[in-house]
């Protein structure tokens, strides 16, 4: 089998000063294959931020490694972990978090941009097929803010693959959105899913979405308590 995307071991997160401390996270292995869609649930509290945090590399672990694609991202300095996060991590938030003076063509070519230093007829390209991918070729030219709630997440979708990363982390990505939108939204990550390969990792409070997952990893009190497949 081939390396994981995704491989944490002993994963341990410490908060405050070191007299009082407290211990967030208790020891984490977990290894996500390429193209698996992986829920992470567990109650208020338990670690599930935490452990996102770690994994989006936007935090240190106290303890233990991140590996992602065989790299040991606890080697890298701080330039090489931020080229790291955007070039092989996507990211979808329950809040969109877009640009809203920015059109939706513009807030997927964000990251490309950022990686390159500037415009480039190619991100433009890539930026209008994966609005396409996502049902909003007619919503290229629209401001952020003039799009639905749906319409906003499907943006974040496409931004998040816009680096064609070979993970991509959601957390509570339908949280915000009625019923209807939710259950399209989670279609759409499924079928990018199963198009691209891509392994998600969903972090989400919803059973009835977590069961049409790959797997269901339940969190408590910053431990493992299950690792089970879905439905």
């Amino acid at each position: 089998m081939a390396d994981p995307v995704l491989r944490l071991e002993g994963l341990v997160k410490d908060y405050g000063e070191a007299d009082v401390r407290t211990r967030v996270l208790h020891g984490i292995d977990l290894a996500v294959q390429e193209g698996e869609f992986t829920a992470i649930m567990g109650p208020s509290g338990s670690g599930k931020s935490t452990l996102l945090n770690l994994i989006g590399l936007l935090d240190r672990p106290t303890e233990g490694r991140v590996v992602i694609e065989g790299r040991v991202t606890g080697l890298l300095d701080d330039d090489a972990l931020a080229r790291c996060r955007g070039t092989t991590i996507g990211f979808v938030f329950q809040f969109h978090h877009l640009l809203p003076a920015f059109t939706a063509l513009e807030n997927v070519m964000l990251p490309g941009m950022a990686d390159r230093g500037r415009q480039d007829p190619s991100l433009r390209d890539r930026a209008t097929e994966l609005l396409r991918r996502v049902g909003l070729a007619d919503r290229l030219r629209h401001r952020s803010n003039a799009l639905s709630g749906g319409q906003q997440q499907r943006v974040a979708i496409a931004r998040a693959l816009a680096m064609d990363p070979p993970l991509v982390l959601a957390d509570e990505p339908t949280g915000n959105l009625d019923t209807g939108s939710a259950d399209e939204v989670f279609a759409l990550l499924r079928e990018i899913n199963r198009e691209r390969g891509t392994a998600f990792l969903v972090v989400t409070h919803d059973r009835r979405m977590a069961d049409r997952c790959d797997r269901i990893v339940e969190l408590v009190d910053g431990r493992i308590v299950a690792d089970s497949a879905g439905a």
